[in-house]
């Protein structure tokens, strides 16, 4: 879609001060998909030639927030770790074409801040941790599941810029497990749901989105019974927090949000052979 109310497109290695009617411009998939009319200015992240994405020297996993759902998909493939498949199941949560693929990023994903934001689940669940520049160059570092503070809205002031988001190691080498529903065969996520169990501690940690208006990650020192991670949920998200929409009504993403978190919990539980 043409955004006729665009007067300029900076380069974003080339400061200058942020002014009302600013926008970052990442791959541009959700700018350019309706209107836009208080835009006047985009600053344009493509020319930054960040790495796309990397390992680290500690072992944690570096996202830029410029890296494509693409990218991230053929690194992920070849990433030894025993959380890597969950990269591409949330990958193709996306249910998006080949073009959505190669230039939607992740960065983009997570500042929408969509319930059903597939890389929001990604990294909320493994505990990613968001690195936010602000535009008098102070740096501050927010956790995935504190970042999305609800459907649509996120912790980022105004000019601020999500650089990347880092998985530490040992959210790497977790047993994961995925469950998704949609009303649709080719709909949009409803419920989704993500368990880790940590190999070192035995701990697990349970994250539900796409049926809540934020992430919701639970996190529990040893698999708990199936009455304590239903209080858990219970206590976590209140009655006004499952979303509604077109998509699902809360009291069905609210059921299937207890199934799947149940078989999770049986699965990840289990002793593998």
């Amino acid at each position: 879609m043409d955004l006729n109310t665009v007067a300029e497109i900076r380069d974003a290695r080339q400061p200058a001060p942020w002014r009302p009617g600013d926008a970052w411009l990442g791959g541009g998939t959700y700018l350019f998909s309706e209107p836009q009319p208080h835009l006047r200015r985009l600053i344009d992240l493509s020319r930054t030639d960040w790495t796309p994405v990397e390992l680290r020297p500690d072992g944690s996993l570096e996202i830029a927030a410029t890296c494509t759902i693409a990218r991230l998909s053929r690194f992920a493939k070849d990433l030894d770790a025993d959380a890597a498949p969950l990269v591409e199941q949330c990958c193709r949560a996306f249910l998006a074409s080949f073009k959505i693929w190669n230039m939607a990023t992740v960065g983009g994903n997570l500042c929408n801040a969509l319930p059903a934001g597939p890389m929001i689940s990604l990294t909320a669940s493994l505990d990613g941790e968001c690195l936010l520049l602000a535009q008098d160059g102070v740096r501050r570092q927010v956790r995935v599941a504190d970042f999305v503070t609800g459907a649509g809205l996120k912790d980022l002031a105004e000019g601020e810029l999500l650089r990347s988001v880092t998985v530490p190691a040992r959210a790497l080498d977790c047993r994961t497990a995925f469950r998704q529903a949609s009303l649709y065969g080719l709909g949009r996520s409803g419920v989704l749901v993500i368990g880790t169990l940590d190999p070192v501690d035995g701990s697990l940690a349970v994250t539900i989105t796409a049926a809540t208006v934020r992430p919701m990650r639970l996190w529990f020192p040893l698999p708990p019974t199936a009455k304590s991670l239903r209080a858990a949920i219970g206590s976590a998200v209140a009655a006004d927090e499952w979303f509604d929409d077109l998509h699902g009504l809360p009291e069905w993403r609210r059921h299937m949000a207890y199934r799947y978190a149940e078989e999770i919990r049986q699965e990840l539980a289990e002793v593998p052979a």
